[in-house]
């Protein structure tokens, strides 16, 4: 007899629940491993004359674009960006389905502390923020608008992700860690960017275990509130709470909002600036100033330091012919795997730092849906939607933001962290087979989903995200990375040991002050 799942995807191969279904539409979209992957082969030889510039930028992410935006600010106009695919932006892309902008990656951003300096002065650049007597003053429009966030537990949509405690002692333990997290904030400092923050022999002694050791060690076993910890550590890392360090785990609570257990009086989730496209609608006013300074579609290929300067070899993907550039200096704001395999002689605290490194494979997708969901108990559809016992990351609606009064089916972005071993599935199964895993997924919430989807856009990064696995960040290796100055510097969220947008955008504009021109 088939099992419940293999009959829900035995029905979901024309995307609908009827055999008048059409078929489903879709495919991927925004990335293409497969030139990525040309470095793995024998490099071409490039003829002709080099191109010519003072600064190379060596990938187009948020950290590559802060660097040139630094630059720009500096007065330093002799760069170029190169990219491996056709849209800058890295992680923090937008999409476009069916008239309406859906993101690609990343899809908000937490209000930024007093200690993200850069990150403030950017947001204030761009109008999202103002000072008004004396505090910052937020733009509505880019607030995550209510309801914000919910969360599918005991048959019912409840407000809030975190999972109501169970009886007494569910919540003394949600108390306790609360309490805890506090107590870290006090006695150790956290921070983001986390270089922002002092690095302490407590910090380092958290990094040396996993979260989930140390929760252990703490008696912290409610089983809601591990389901909710192991959600946020995928969320933002990628990876369980087995997996990265105690550090990781508290920094998320500690360098942000804090954690306050149900019935706190600052129980209220913070608010986060969102926009329908996600973070590709910072990434696109990054880029574009510096539109005629990006060449997207180039395969860096090899980056030789010579007495005189750079030289670097790229494949052209429109030419499909090899290039050569020459610079005076290179921003290498790649994941540090890639940058160690790019350049010629790598430096050794490089080579270590790759080996440390672990990746987690990452899978979006857009599902444009014919007609509205038909509610289910408890509260109503929110911009952030998770299923309690899900190893997915839930869906948010790319609609929510939208201004426009015109009633439209919701456009829904679901998000899957996979675990490293599904790299090679992901990368090679066909678009069709993840789409049915996804609606699957969305389906045990959403029976009446399947026969809804019109078309699902799917993206996939075989090394989507950084996994601050024990070690890492208090690493001698990563604190050598970042203190790199001379003519080939680095830039990537990788040298903070996680990947957010806010230690990316940190990262590109530091490098820029490392740069020996």
């Amino acid at each position: 007899m088939l099992r419940r799942r293999e009959l829900l995807l035995a029905g979901l191969a024309g995307a609908g629940c009827t055999p008048d279904a059409p078929a489903l539409q879709g495919g991927w979209v925004g990335t293409h491993p497969e030139r990525g992957h040309r470095l793995r082969g024998e490099l071409p030889q490039a003829g002709g004359p080099p191109r010519k510039t003072g600064i190379l930028i060596v990938g187009a992410g948020i950290a590559g674009l802060a660097c040139a935006r630094e630059l720009a600010r500096r007065g330093i106009d002799d760069f170029a960006l190169l990219d491996l695919e056709d849209q800058a932006g890295g992680n923090s892309r937008g999409h476009g389905l069916a008239g309406s902008a859906c993101p690609l990656g990343a899809h908000y951003l937490p209000l930024p502390g007093p200690e993200a300096r850069e990150v403030n002065a950017l947001l204030h650049d761009l109008g999202l923020a103002r000072e008004q007597f004396g505090r910052t003053v937020w733009d509505e429009r880019h607030l995550c608008h209510s309801p914000q966030e919910r969360l599918f537990i005991d048959g019912e949509w409840r407000e809030s992700l975190l999972p109501p405690p169970s009886d007494a002692a569910a919540l003394a333990q949600y108390r306790r860690f609360s309490a805890l997290v506090a107590q870290a904030q006090r006695e150790l400092g956290f921070a983001m960017p986390t270089h922002h923050a002092r690095w302490t022999a407590g910090h380092a002694a958290l990094d040396a275990q996993t979260f989930a050791t140390w929760l252990d060690a703490n008696a912290l076993t409610d089983t809601r509130l591990r389901w909710y910890l192991d959600y946020c550590c995928r969320d933002d890392f990628g990876a369980s709470a087995d997996a990265v360090s105690a550090w990781a785990g508290l920094h998320y609570f500690a360098s942000r909002h804090g954690f306050h257990a149900p019935g706190d009086e600052a129980g209220e989730r913070e608010p986060v600036l969102t926009w329908p496209e996600g973070n590709g609608w910072l990434s696109q006013r990054l880029a574009a100033p510096l539109r005629e300074r990006i060449h997207t579609g180039r395969l860096a290929m090899r980056v030789t330091e010579g007495r005189s300067g750079i030289e670097l070899l790229a494949w052209n993907e429109t030419a499909g012919a090899p290039e050569r550039w020459q610079a005076r200096a290179v921003v290498m704001a790649t994941p540090l795997f890639i940058a160690n395999r790019l350049l010629a002689t790598p430096p050794e605290a490089l080579r270590a730092a790759a080996g440390r490194l672990r990746y987690a494979p990452w899978l979006t997708a857009n599902l444009l849906l014919r007609e509205p969901l038909l509610a289910r108990p408890g509260a109503p559809p929110a911009w952030d939607n998770v299923r309690y016992g899900s190893t997915a990351l839930g869906y948010v609606d790319a609609r929510h933001q939208t201004l426009d009064p015109t009633p439209r089916p919701p456009l829904l972005t679901a998000y899957l962290a996979l675990p490293t071993a599904e790299r090679d599935e992901l990368l090679t199964q066909p678009w069709r087979h993840w789409a049915q895993r996804v609606i699957a997924e969305l389906a045990t919430t959403h029976p009446d989903l399947p026969a809804q989807v019109e078309r699902i856009d799917l993206c996939r990064f075989g090394h989507a995200m950084s996994i601050p696995v024990p070690g890492l960040r208090g690493s001698d290796e990563l604190a050598a990375l970042n203190a790199a100055r001379g003519r080939v510097v680095f830039a990537h969220a990788d040298l903070a040991g996680y990947s957010v947008f806010e230690e990316a955008y940190t990262a590109g504009v530091t490098a820029a002050a490392r740069l020996s021109l």
